[in-house]
C-alpha cells in the first residue's frame, strides 16, 4: 500500500474517530428559552457567566464523519464573506496578534492560533499556543477537539505521542468561518473556523476538513481563550463544499 494511502488512511480515521466521540459526548442542550445558537449577539436573563456558558455548549450542527473527506466544492454561501483583519503584532511573537475588538477580530485570532500551533502535529505543541492565549480557568487544551485529533492521528500512525517525527509534515489553512454567538456585557464571543488540515509523510499528502469552535474574551489588549465551559464541538466539513455551508459556514477574506 503506497504512503499516501495510509496518510490518507489514518488522517480520515483520525477526524472519523474525534468526531464519533463528539456523538458520543455531545453536550446538554440548552434552555428552550435561550437564543438559537447561529445569532451572532446574545443576550440572556441570566447573569453574564450563565449566559456564557449556556452559549458555550449550546450544540452545533452535527455531520458525519464522511463530510470531512475532500469533495465537490459548491457556489453556495452561508452568509457574506467575514473580513478578518490581518495582525498587527508578529515581531518577536510566536502567535501572530494585534487582532480588533470585534468577533472579526476574535476569528482572526483563532485562526492565528490554529495554524500556527497546528503546523507541527504535536499535542504539545498545540497546547502551548494554546496555553499562550489563555486566561486563568480556560478550559484545559487536551479538552479540546484538536487535541483529540492529534492524540488520535498519532496513535493509528504509531507514532510517539509528542515530539518531532521524521518526514512528518502538517500545516493548516483557514478558509472559512462563523460567529456562533457573543455575551456583550462581558466581551466574550464564541467563533469557530473551519481550516484544510494536511497531514503530510515522506513527501506525500492527505487532507480533510477540519474545524474548530472557541469561546474568546477582549482582555482589554487582545483576544483570549476564555474562563468557563468548553465550547461545543465545531462541524468538520471539507471547505467548499455543501457540508460547510449546511453548517453555516463563511468565508474569510
Amino acid at each position: 500500500m503506497g504512503s499516501i494511502v495510509v496518510v490518507a488512511i489514518v488522517l480520515l480515521g483520525a477526524v472519523a474517530a474525534v468526531v464519533g466521540a463528539h456523538y458520543a459526548t455531545k453536550p446538554p442542550s440548552p434552555p428552550t428559552n435561550f437564543p438559537a445558537p447561529t445569532l451572532e449577539i446574545v443576550t440572556g436573563s441570566g447573569t453574564p457567566t450563565q449566559d456564557e456558558n449556556l452559549l458555550a455548549v449550546a450544540p452545533m450542527l452535527q455531520l458525519p464523519a464522511q463530510a470531512a473527506q475532500p469533495q465537490a466544492m459548491t457556489a453556495g454561501s452561508a452568509g457574506p464573506v467575514l473580513a478578518i483583519a490581518r495582525p498587527t503584532i508578529s515581531v518577536n511573537r510566536w502567535i501572530p496578534g494585534g487582532f480588533p475588538d470585534t468577533p472579526e477580530g476574535a476569528l482572526g485570532q483563532l485562526k492565528a492560533l490554529n495554524e500556527t500551533a497546528l503546523a507541527s502535529a504535536d499535542p504539545q505543541v498545540y497546547a502551548r499556543g494554546y496555553r499562550e492565549l489563555s486566561e486563568p480557568g480556560a478550559p484545559d487544551p487536551g479538552s479540546t477537539g484538536l487535541a483529540a485529533l492529534l492524540r488520535s492521528m498519532r496513535s493509528r500512525a504509531q507514532l510517539p505521542a509528542t515530539g518531532s517525527v521524521a518526514g512528518l509534515t502538517a500545516s493548516y489553512l483557514v478558509t472559512h468561518g462563523q460567529v456562533k454567538g457573543a455575551v456583550p456585557a462581558s466581551h466574550y464571543v464564541v467563533v469557530c473556523v473551519l481550516g484544510q488540515l494536511s497531514i503530510g509523510f515522506n513527501g506525500e499528502v492527505a487532507a480533510a476538513g477540519v474545524g474548530d469552535c472557541q469561546a474568546m474574551r477582549w482582555s482589554g489588549t487582545e483576544w483570549r481563550i476564555a474562563s468557563g465551559a468548553l465550547a461545543a464541538a465545531a462541524p468538520c466539513a471539507w471547505p467548499g463544499s455543501a457540508d460547510m455551508v449546511k453548517a453555516g459556514y463563511r468565508e474569510l477574506s
